[in-house]
């Protein structure tokens, strides 16, 4: 009798160890986190993958790191980087040739910026690149503010892009900036990959870009923190799963003229930055789309950029204008974490 017992006390904690191990490998797969944090773009990046495998992780890390790096190198106006035909390169190459053969990577996201003009009236231009140069200039030298002689005589060198056939872009010298995109699409590409190879707990933060999976516990949210322009804090916080969560702002790369705030987003109809709002956060599913949003949305008068949301699908966006005046598209309040 007493070595039945014994037999059954040992089953029952053979039981109970055979469900740790399964609770631990298996249902608890998803508990480690494994992070790398790199800079490219000028911006510090930190992805974290959730999973079981630290080799496959570690790999899959290598080859994100890679991606951000190849983007960063592509997107290039500023460095040219031998047997690479980046933006540097199409802006200022000495080729006797009608068309330039660019990476497909490269023309892809060039051809996704320009479908992007007339839906945004205009206000996402990649080739306005000469005027942000002038800017660029002024803010990094902090010479006061250009005149606005100088922003329109620059304006009038900026080219048209225009896309050939088999990954080719005329060489008439534009001066392409894709600052304002690069970023969203290299995060969205980034996210791509990890789904695909099975990694769908993750997140992603390329300097006011972030981008999540699925959260690592059951019935968790990802919990994302929105900036304070004015203190650095954090003014709301925001619980989502797969989702992009993206921010513009005049709080990180600006000046400042008799007391006045220049951002580094310029606006390609006044040729100016604005002052609308000193930031403004998209949420949507995708992180390169979320990029050119955001950016128009800071461009355009607050009032205007609510109505533009409200009729756009699975799409939402919040304003600060200053700390006693936020405004939110109708559905933000959904996502907000108190």
């Amino acid at each position: 009798m007493k070595t039945n017992i014994n037999k059954i006390i040992w089953s029952i904690l053979f039981i109970l160890i055979i469900l740790f191990i399964l609770y631990f490998f298996v249902f608890n797969k998803n508990n480690n986190e494994y992070v790398r944090t790199f800079e490219y773009m000028d911006t510090y990046i930190e992805v974290r993958i959730y999973g079981s495998s630290k080799n496959k992780i570690n790999k899959m890390l290598d080859r994100i790191e890679n991606l951000y790096k190849e983007y960063s190198i592509l997107t290039d106006k500023y460095n040219e980087y031998d047997g690479v035909n980046n933006v540097y390169y199409i802006n200022n190459n000495k080729e006797d040739v009608s068309y330039l053969k660019i990476d497909k990577r490269l023309y892809e996201l060039i051809e996704y910026s320009l479908s992007f003009y007339d839906k945004t009236d205009g206000m996402f231009d990649i080739s306005i690149g000469n005027v942000i140069d002038v800017w660029h200039d002024y803010r990094t030298l902090n010479m006061g503010l250009p005149l606005m002689d100088e922003l329109t005589l620059a304006h009038s060198y900026d080219k048209k892009i225009e896309l050939g056939d088999n990954y080719t872009i005329k060489n008439n010298h534009p001066n392409i900036d894709l600052g304002g995109i690069a970023k969203g699409y290299t995060s969205q590409k980034a996210k791509k990959i990890l789904e695909s190879n099975g990694f769908d707990s993750y997140l992603i933060n390329a300097g006011g870009n972030v981008v999540v999976g699925n959260y690592y516990k059951s019935n968790g949210k990802y919990k994302i923190g929105i900036e304070n322009p004015d203190t650095g804090g954090v003014f709301k916080i925001v619980s989502t799963n797969n989702k992009s969560v993206i921010t513009s702002g005049s709080y990180e790369r600006y000046y400042e003229v008799d007391g006045v705030r220049y951002s580094h987003i310029i606006s390609p109809k006044t040729l100016y930055p604005t002052n609308y709002t000193k930031s403004v956060t998209v949420i949507c599913d995708d992180s390169a789309y979320g990029d050119i949003l955001s950016t128009y949305l800071f461009l355009i008068p607050v009032d205007e950029g609510i109505k533009y949301v409200e009729k756009l699908d699975g799409v939402e966006a919040i304003w600060y204008i200053d700390s006693n005046n936020v405004k939110m598209s109708s559905g933000f309040k959904e996502y907000i974490y108190e």
